[in-house]
């Protein structure tokens, strides 16, 4: 196959063979044992006022300011989404349904897949979750049943999220998978060159910062008819005037039939589960069909279809532009006071590299003790010796909170770590 000439024994690209689970358990496992003893991973907690969460600690509950959660334009907290919540259960006086949705489908699950379509303009799929989404996805694209009978190399980006490279080696058994650089664009269309089809998987905003070359992506797929899968789950709400998102909001008119885009409906939109976006109606009819997390699972439940309903309501409302503009103040702020490798870009997660694994779990603790929860990171979510800290700031974050964060990073950060 003509994958295989492709930057022979570079590094730019890796041929997808087995998983090695073991292995990565094995080198993982002490610092996520860390984690956990020194209570920076795997906390109870409730939520309070805005960004606010009571956490349950050994020594007692305390209330720390929250830079974890994802919920970026701060709907998580919105009343209107917790009545959505309410209403829609008390309406159907239950809350699942213990059967697949091609037999029997929440009628609030069409009306809310509507409603979707005409928000994002495009066709929708709503499922229990992004993990759900991708599972259902990614084997109909190696296939051959979405690109015209003509199964398509299949390219990951190396950082591609972890719900999407896990199926790798399901793939593999369908048609050739390959591996290249974060964004690496030149290789890709190397790839796409030298073979008859070619699929890129990716996520738009990505999950430890930064975000995919959308125009040059475009590119390529109208010189080469490349086929996109865009893991937009970090990317919307935040963006376009009904919040399509990242990616959905630099794609002019419709998506076509060489595009999908997952997104979650927790994160910016507030609510739960996730969806995809197609541009092709016989796409969405496969799917709806085939997909595994369609045809032998069930819905979203009911709650996060009221939720879900009440959001998109949000979203036709000026409030979300606030909410967004907020964001973007809340962003540069952080920018002023600290620097990182994200610094300038109108994503709200930003990094900070320590190195050590173990320093980068002991500066998160530092942190909690001076009332505020980040997210330490360490490997496998990124690369070995890469350990660091992850902020995710969000619209509902005032600006004393990030002004207090950035002066305590600069507090507890190892020697030689300060920006």
């Amino acid at each position: 196959m003509a994958i295989n000439s492709i930057h022979e024994g570079a590094a730019a690209v890796s041929i997808t063979a087995t998983r090695n689970t073991r292995a990565m358990i094995d080198k993982a496992r002490p610092h996520f044992d860390l984690a956990y003893q020194t209570e920076v991973m795997g906390l109870s907690a409730r939520p309070l006022e805005k960004r606010h969460v009571s956490v349950d600690l050994n020594s007692g509950a305390r209330s720390l300011l929250d830079f974890v959660r994802c919920s970026y334009l701060g709907l998580d907290n919105h009343p209107e989404i917790a009545a959505g919540a309410i209403d829609a259960v008390k309406d159907y006086r239950c809350l699942h349904w213990s059967c697949a949705r091609t037999r029997l489908n929440f009628a609030l699950s069409t009306t809310l897949e509507e409603d979707l379509a005409d928000l994002f303009g495009a066709s929708v799929i709503v499922y229990s979750s992004v993990l759900a989404a991708n599972m259902s996805a990614l084997p109909l694209l190696a296939s051959g049943h979405l690109t015209k009978e003509q199964k398509p190399v299949i390219v990951f980006d190396r950082f591609a999220h972890a719900t999407l490279a896990f199926h790798k080696a399901t793939l593999g058994a369908e048609t050739a998978v390959v591996t290249i650089d974060h964004n690496d664009v030149s290789t890709l269309e190397e790839i796409c060159r030298q073979n008859p089809l070619a699929a890129y998987i990716c996520d738009g905003v990505y999950s430890m910062g930064g975000a995919a070359p959308l125009d040059q992506l475009l590119s390529l797929q109208q010189k080469y008819g490349l086929f996109l899968y865009i893991d937009d789950a970090h990317g919307i709400s935040l963006f376009g005037r009904q919040g399509e998102g990242f990616a959905r909001s630099q794609i002019r008119g419709a998506l076509g039939d060489r595009t999908i885009i997952a997104a979650s409906l927790g994160k910016g939109f507030g609510a739960s589960g996730g969806l995809l976006m197609f541009g092709s109606e016989n796409h969405e009819k496969l799917f709806r069909q085939f997909a595994i997390a369609h045809a032998f699972s069930a819905s979203l439940n009911v709650a996060g279809l009221g939720a879900a309903l009440a959001s998109a309501r949000l979203h036709r409302r000026v409030d979300l532009l606030h909410r967004q503009i907020a964001l973007g103040e809340r962003i540069e702020q952080f920018d002023r006071l600290f620097e990182t490798p994200q610094r300038g870009l109108p994503l709200p997660i930003r990094t900070i590299r320590i190195g050590d694994e173990a320093s980068a779990i002991s500066t998160a603790r530092k942190l909690i003790d001076r009332g505020f929860y980040t997210s330490a990171i360490f490997f496998p979510t990124v690369p070995q010796g890469e350990a660091g800290l992850r902020v995710c700031v969000t619209a509902s974050h005032t600006q004393e909170e990030i002004a207090s964060l950035c002066r305590a990073l600069i507090e507890v950060l190892p020697q030689g770590k300060e920006p």
